[in-house]
């Protein structure tokens, strides 16, 4: 339940240019998938590592899972 209310208040704050309605999308499917969203954020943090910012870290790999992203945002 904490966990819950943390993560909604954390992606609020870092997706607060999106509008409601694709935000809670978003949520939803973070709450409802979180092992796809943490390989995600691993496979992103690997990229910084390697030298990426994070912008293109987190383009190159949303490419990379473009239809895991879209079956779960529709």
């Amino acid at each position: 339940m904490f966990k819950e209310f943390f993560l909604k208040k954390l992606l609020e704050s870092k997706l607060k240019a999106l509008p409601e309605s694709e935000r809670e999308k978003l949520m939803k499917a973070m709450l409802a998938h979180p092992e796809f969203f943490a390989k995600v954020a691993g496979e992103i943090k690997e990229k910084m590592a390697e030298g990426y910012s994070e912008t293109d870290a987190a383009r190159e790999v949303m490419e990379a899972h473009r239809d895991e992203f879209q079956k779960l945002l529709t």
